[in-house]
């Protein structure tokens, strides 16, 4: 990691030792367990409370990217999987959930996170969420075992954010524009303080869209850095829905945006756009087939 530019590091060093702590058992959070540590990712979750402009959410055996399930699990239906998976991969060190919906727009989450703390103790839980209700949420998620969150940050100033996301559903009112990604930037903001006091190890995905927030990747690290975030892992855009028609970032774009990262905080560098029912050792071992292969897609997603 290069030098620090200007600013306290406010939680540098409980965060280092956090990363440290998971380096060798979470492989999306360091690419030391990437080989060895596998993950079951669990759809439980139905429903989004924001609208990405390159968000396309669908049920399917084939697309290998995230927002992706095969169907929708109940609460209840996550434990006798996760004890198969673990009875065909030994291996698997985390339980992770990332959708397909966002996961604290419903219960479901913390429903299947508390069972699954209770039957697997020794499991790591590791929710994913675009952050607007992670303040709300985070004393509840750490209460159920919750040590690891994802939060998708892909900006810090409502002019660069409100390009990207097109509203904002919060306590059955909609925003939009300025308004609304002012409001998701502030949320954020106290969930990842808050999630980094309760001392969760907090990773910031950043999806980088070159024309829209290509120059803005720094600022957006030094914030989460000064807020408490351990690691960053910069994905480039996958092209489609209402940005089908930007190009994906190329091999310079991707490089130069993780490096001013980098400048504030430690970039992973090994994710794999993993579905939200992915099971395995990613790049080595794929399990979701044998797991979730009977299960018939429930088109019930919805934003809202």
């Amino acid at each position: 990691m290069k030098n620090l530019d200007e600013g306290p590091v406010i939680f540098g060093s409980s965060s280092r030792s956090l990363l440290a702590h998971y380096s060798n058992r979470h492989p999306c959070f360091s690419g030391e367990a990437d080989m060895n540590s596998g993950r079951i990712h669990l759809p439980v979750s139905p429903a989004c409370n924001i609208q990405c402009r390159f968000c396309k959410r669908s049920f399917n055996k084939h697309e290998e990217r995230p927002g992706v399930a095969v169907g929708l699990l109940k609460p209840e239906e996550t434990v006798p999987l996760v004890r198969r998976a673990l009875e065909l991969c030994p291996e698997i060190a985390v339980a992770g959930i990332a959708g397909p919906g966002d996961t604290l727009a419903t219960d479901h989450a913390l429903r299947a996170f508390a069972l699954i703390h209770r039957a697997f103790p020794q499991i790591i839980n590791c929710l994913s969420t675009n952050g607007l209700l992670l303040e709300r949420y985070a004393s509840d998620l750490y209460r159920v075992g919750v040590r690891t969150v994802t939060v998708t940050v892909n900006g810090v100033d409502p002019a660069i954010l409100s390009r990207i996301c097109a509203q904002v559903l919060l306590d059955g009112k909609k925003y939009e524009g300025l308004e609304g990604a002012a409001l998701l930037i502030d949320a954020q903001k106290r969930g990842i303080r808050n999630a980094a006091d309760l001392g969760m190890l907090v990773k910031i995905n950043i999806v980088l869209i070159p024309p829209i927030n290509g120059d803005h990747i720094r600022e957006t690290a030094r914030t989460v850095r000064d807020l408490g975030a351990g690691i960053i892992n910069v994905i480039p855009l996958i092209p489609q829905h209402e940005f089908a028609g930007y190009p994906a970032p190329d091999c310079g774009e991707l490089s130069r945006a993780r490096e001013a990262a980098e400048a504030y905080l430690p970039v992973f560098r090994h994710c794999r756009h993993c579905r939200a029912d992915a099971a395995g050792i990613p790049g080595k071992r794929e399990l979701s087939a044998l797991l979730y292969e009977y299960r018939e897609a429930e088109p019930t997603f919805s934003h809202g």
